[in-house]
């Protein structure tokens, strides 16, 4: 098995376009892309966008620059969108089955912390977010209440879930990669990892690996008893900088990264 990738820059249009957070939806028609401006752009399945809109603070006498975007993820029907952010809040967002529906919050829960990072895995009833005190907990987007279900002294800087949902992965600040799983009957052991070599802000669990980036601009492929298998050195291309944030295609055969402006698209190639 080997990854091959298709890099795409951000258009100029689009505003500042460091990349903060970004999520697929599970009907596979349309990515969401947060820059550092807080706004979040839609692209269809073909990579072009078609529709955008604005977030908003958690409180509003602060001003509209107070905060950013770490966290989104599509509801399972994909007609809503979870929106993780720095000033201790997440914002429900619905936004329809059409290009052009009409955005609207309906929901939101008050934090003690900031949110760090946010994952819906497939076949649970609840999303799941990290925050920076450590804490990963359960979210409802009919409720304003959470659930921690893992705790850890090192600030949470990413998430992701393995394709069918039972088991998500958590990134921390000191490099190690945590596993979770709801089945108990799962075979993968929950506990540790592998250590990466820098905080994993880019981390998504595919079909067959474990794909971690961050800091040091190397992409490492790991299989899923945290062995290395592959790696993709960007460490002396000057163009490239650090990796904050990934995500994981609906099939898992597709992980997408994000960095400054440039999305990497890592695509599973078999060998036979």
């Amino acid at each position: 098995m080997q990854l091959k990738h298709l890099r795409t820059l951000l258009a100029p249009q689009d505003g500042p376009s460091k990349v903060t957070a970004l999520a697929w939806a599970p009907n596979n028609s349309k990515l969401a892309v947060c820059t550092v401006d807080r706004i979040v752009l839609l692209f269809d399945e073909h990579g072009e966008k078609r529709d955008k809109f604005s977030t908003k603070p958690a409180n509003p006498d602060l001003g509209k620059k107070c905060y950013q975007v770490t966290g989104l993820v599509f509801s399972p029907d994909s007609t809503k969108i979870v929106v993780g952010q720095s000033d201790n809040i997440i914002f429900v967002y619905k936004i329809g089955e059409q290009w052009g529906d009409k955005k609207v919050i309906c929901n939101k829960i008050i934090l003690q912390s900031a949110v760090t990072t946010l994952i819906w895995p497939v076949q649970q009833p609840t999303f799941i977010f990290g925050l920076a005190d450590g804490k990963v907990k359960l979210g409802n987007v009919k409720g304003s209440k959470s659930q921690t279900i893992y705790s850890s002294e090192s600030y949470v800087v990413s998430l992701t879930s393995s394709p069918s949902g039972q088991g998500i992965l958590c990134g921390h600040a000191d490099g190690t990669i945590v596993r979770y799983t709801f089945d108990n009957d799962s075979e993968l052991s929950k506990g540790p990892v592998c250590k990466h070599s820098c905080s994993p802000y880019a981390l998504s669990w595919s079909l067959t690996s474990i794909v971690a980036a961050g800091c040091d601009r190397r992409v490492m492929v790991y299989n899923h008893s945290g062995k290395p298998i592959q790696q993709f050195d960007y460490s002396k291309e000057e163009d490239e900088k650090e990796f904050m944030c990934s995500a994981t295609s609906p099939s898992g055969q597709t992980v997408v990264l994000g960095s400054f402006n440039r999305l990497s698209c890592y695509r599973k190639l078999m060998v036979w």
